[in-house]
């Protein structure tokens, strides 16, 4: 949550922080704010609502400092509120900082700093750090060379999480960062330096990027970057090449990034499969290498995962236990760690983060590993905190995903764990070869099919229009479908703000028929010929009722009886999520366009949700 950008160099930092800002702000809007060095004073402007309400602030076009940094805030403690704002600066104006994270041990070190004399201006946990760096910094008589010490001393005392910059006014050619348990990268310019919690911040600036661990210190000057390890002990770091097309991160002509998104997922699905896959050939996965005795000593699978990436794991579930005969269990991350998960050397764990920075799942799987088991990370973002505590790691090609709801991310998922599943079969042998074959062949089908499906927009677009109004919309599927129910659900929540919920369609009968009245809109999902009928049975029971009906299909089935049907292409059943959600997609986008809501920007909502 929030976004964190900073600069040091020979340009204008303003325009270069307000631009980083409005990249990131899918990660928090309900504040920013920048720092600047002005003719050897802090500059410190900031306001709460959206980044570019900081246009409107007096005399942040005549900023001229070439150091500086910046923070769009989702706000965690205390209510949006320019006093809560970021950066905060401590009561002696001698640095400004900048925070992602929350710090548990807030309240602790808030009266520790009281009785030494300091006061405070906001609600936020943030406000401590730039008081407590000042603390050390006057223990240390105020020193140049004690600046990173005073950063390093105050970040010893702080419990939680951060990702945090740092601007002295006695420094003010230098910048100091430092990280633990939240996302944090440098790009590196010529004679200038970025920093940003999220790449697409800074890729129009730069693709060449150093990757900070846990418990890193960096220290910055425009022509220079000093490491360190959580000692403070100097260590090198390798500068990483990022292949992201800057385009990707502009709508590109879109109305919204997320319909520009939903657009891209034949090209995230054909980029997902890859050189993973080819037409005659058995599936790729060099990179993880399980040999058959590897695969056959794991007794049970974790797929464990938060939100949009868990309901990917659900839609996996039922192909791998087909194909692989192996039991697989798909968790909550949030709870799986506070329960103590039977899981051991005999267990495989995989892990799946659109952003590979979700705390929840970050925390999980370091659980896992501390149990023995085997961990797979399965991320979007090369070099993420996820893939650098995996065991083995595996990437989706969904290039970089702006919008706060996650389309092609999810279907780029459920792509690559197919792949991987066929993976797994072929080496376990444990189905007839031409059983894997028959998938494959459909896998590599699917970029087509999926641009079958975006040309019949309009039809989605015409009911969506018709329901907009709604206060409660429900969702049926069986088997698979109900899995892609479950996430048609929550992209209906997330960004039409209409109460919508999601049932396995045999259960409709055991409780949910009685919130069924006439006029109300229920979404069927038919795609499995093997449950198509009993399906249909439950639908007619929501229509006798007087429900409107939505029916997303590729069966035969009589379409008269219900007000939509949306008929995609047929694929093997296993696989079908990847198709029967982007109309549902779209049901959602033009709801929520109609109610004249920010898509992109739904409230209350973040990108990657990096706190607990």
């Amino acid at each position: 949550m929030c976004g964190i950008v900073g600069y040091i160099g020979n340009k204008k930092a303003s325009p270069i922080l307000i631009d980083g800002l409005l990249k990131l702000e899918y990660r928090g809007y309900d504040s920013a704010g920048i720092s600047t060095m002005e003719n050897g004073f802090i500059s410190n402007m900031k306001d709460k609502g959206r980044v570019k309400n900081l246009y409107e602030i007096p005399g942040i076009d005549d900023l001229k400092g070439v150091v500086g940094i910046a923070h769009t805030r989702w706000a965690t403690h205390g209510k949006p509120a320019k006093e809560n704002s970021h950066p905060h600066m401590d009561n002696h104006n001698i640095f400004s900082v900048v925070h992602n994270g929350i710090i548990e041990n807030y309240q602790e070190l808030k009266e520790f700093l009281v009785q030494n004399g300091y006061h405070f201006l906001s609600q936020t946990d943030t406000e401590i750090i730039p008081n407590l760096i000042h603390y050390y910094y006057v223990k240390q008589d105020k020193c140049h060379d004690s600046l990173l010490k005073a950063v390093h001393l105050a970040c010893n005392d702080l419990k939680g999480s951060y990702a945090i910059e740092v601007l002295c006014k006695d420094a003010p050619d230098t910048l100091i960062v430092a990280r633990k348990d939240s996302p944090l990268v440098i790009g590196v310019g010529e004679d200038e330096n970025y920093v940003s919690s999220d790449i697409p911040a800074i890729l129009s600036y730069t693709k060449n990027f150093y990757l900070l661990n846990d418990g890193d210190f960096a220290k910055l000057s425009k022509h220079s970057i000093s490491f360190y390890d959580v000692n403070l002990a100097p260590i090198e770091k390798e500068l990483k090449s990022i292949e992201w097309d800057v385009s990707a991160c502009e709508k590109d002509g879109y109305e919204d990034f997320m319909l520009k998104e939903i657009y891209e997922q034949p090209k995230s699905v054909r980029e997902t499969i890859g050189s993973r896959l080819k037409k005659g050939e058995k599936v790729n996965f060099e990179d993880i290498g399980f040999t058959k005795e590897t695969l056959q000593h794991f007794h049970k699978i974790y797929l464990v995962a938060c939100g949009t990436a868990m309901h990917a794991g659900l839609a996996i579930k039922p192909m791998l236990e087909k194909l692989c005969h192996i039991d697989v269990i798909v968790d909550i991350a949030s709870e799986f760690r506070y329960r103590e998960p039977l899981i051991d050397d005999k267990t495989l764990c995989i892990y799946i983060s659109q952003s590979g920075e979700t705390a929840d799942t970050i925390a999980a799987l370091k659980l896992s590993k501390m149990k023995g088991a085997k961990t797979i990370a399965i991320s979007n973002v090369i070099g993420s905190s996820i893939t650098r505590e995996a065991d083995y790691t595996i990437y989706t090609h969904a290039g970089p995903e702006i919008a706060v709801a996650s389309t092609k991310a999810y279907t780029s998922q459920i792509t690559l764990l197919a792949l991987l599943c066929l993976y797994f079969a072929e080496v376990l042998e444990s189905v007839p070869y031409d059983v894997i074959n028959t998938i494959k062949e459909e896998l590599l089908l699917l970029p087509e099919k999926v641009s079958e499906v975006l040309k019949d927009s309009e039809q989605i677009k015409n009911f969506a229009n018709k329901v907009y109004e709604e206060k409660d919309i429900f969702f049926l599927g069986r088997g698979t479908d109900y899995t892609v129910s479950q996430e048609a659900s929550l992209k209906l929540k997330e960004i039409s703000y209409i109460h919508s919920e999601a049932y396995a369609a045999g259960e409709l009968k055991h409780g949910p028929i009685a919130l069924i009245e006439n006029g109300i809109t229920v979404v069927g999902i038919l795609t499995d010929p093997n449950l198509v009928e009993k399906s249909v049975s439950n639908l007619q029971e929501v229509i006798t009722r007087g429900a409107k009906t939505l029916i997303i299909t590729n069966q035969e089935i009589n379409q008269t009886n219900y007000d939509e049907v949306i008929t995609i292409p047929y694929t093997n059943p296993l696989i079908s999520p990847i198709l029967s959600i982007i109309p549902l997609q779209l049901f959602s986008y033009y709801i929520s366009k109609e109610k004249g809501l920010d898509v992109d920007k739904p409230r209350n909502l973040a990108k990657s949700v990096t706190v607990e």
